[in-house]
This record gives C-alpha cells, structure tokens and sequence, in this order.
C-alpha cells in the first residue's frame, strides 16, 4: 500500500495523486485530503488514516510533496511504514511559510487565513536533526529548479542518511516524476519489479 501525502493548498486529487494512482495500478494509492495549514488538525488526521492503514493492510510507503513531505518526516516516527519518498519537501515550514501569511485558496476553492500561530506549530513536528531517527530508509525527490524550497539545502541536510535523487530544472511541482515511478513501484511491490 502507498500512502501520498498531498501539499499546502493541494488535495488527494492532485495530478501526483492520480499519476501514482495510474502508474502503480494494481497496487493501492491512499491519498487522503487533509489540512495541511492547521499542523495539529493534520497530524491528528493522517496518524488517524495511518493508524487504519497499518491494521488493515501493514505498513505502508509514505510518499510526501512539499507539505506532505514534512509530515510524512515526522509521521514515520509514530507509525510503522516501510519508505518514505519526499518530494521537494518543507523541512522548516516555519521559516519557509511566513511569506505567505493572509489569504489563502485552496485547489478545491475553498479560502482560509494563513496565521503566524499556524505556521509557528509546525516547529512541534519538526526535528531537530533530520538524520538522527530514520527509523525507515528515506528518499529525497529533488527538482533543482523548485523556485519555493531551497533543494540544495535539503539534500545537503540528508546527505549520507537518506537516498538523494536530484534532477536539473524542473519546479515545485516536481516535474521527474514519470522518472522516479520505477523506484517507488520497487519500494511498494519488491517481488513485482523483476
């Protein structure tokens, strides 16, 4: 079972989602909608799915954009899971979201205030040394070009704990996808990859 955690202002039908969702077919892809702008509503929400997951089907992959990478970071400390993938993670969303207090929409449409007292809840979720408790291996999906986080940072942080695949150009929507299929496909179905 895969389990994708979706970004700030995306939901579990984002192009991500649905890509997974057709590539990986027959394997089951969870994408639960959450809000990942309330930090507390969000982690009591997917450790709630996760929980479900775990019982129903075993430990699951996580794979995160953005947001959901940072919440999948933390979220592999609580639970079982077997792989967390990244992608273009928000390793400090405290820092990275204080630009973007105010208004915002969500892809559904629907509006919400940005506030510095979410923001600031984030630092409950985040550690203090990403490599010190991996419990699970981890994977980085970096585009180089991603104009909201700072990749090279990221792989700089992970470097020599987690697997860093870094493409040139590319966005924060994380364009390599079709080429990274494959090593999701191995971490969720080993036996099927051959």
């Amino acid at each position: 079972m895969l389990v994708y955690l979706h970004g700030l202002n995306s939901s579990g039908q984002s192009a991500k989602a649905n890509r997974l969702r057709t590539a990986l077919a027959p394997l089951p892809v969870l994408a639960p909608d959450y809000e990942p702008h309330r930090p507390h509503a969000a982690v009591a929400r997917l450790t709630t799915v996760l929980q479900q997951v775990v019982a129903d089907s075993g430990p699951p992959v996580l794979v995160g954009s953005s947001m959901g990478g940072f919440y999948g970071r933390w979220l592999i400390t609580q639970l079982p899971c077997t792989h967390l993938f990244m992608i273009n993670p928000a390793l400090r969303p405290w820092a990275q979201l204080r630009g973007h207090l105010g208004e915002q929409v969500t892809s559904g449409g629907e509006r919400y205030t940005l506030t510095r007292e979410l923001v600031e809840q984030t630092r409950d979720y985040t550690p203090a040394r990403p490599c010190s408790d991996l419990p699970v291996p981890t994977t980085l999906l970096l585009d180089l070009g991603d104009e909201v986080i700072d990749t090279r940072a990221a792989a700089a942080l992970y470097r020599g704990c987690a697997r860093v695949l870094a493409f040139p150009g590319g966005d924060h929507a994380f364009q390599h996808l079709d080429e990274v299929l494959g090593v999701i496909r191995e971490a969720v179905a080993p036996a099927a990859v051959a």
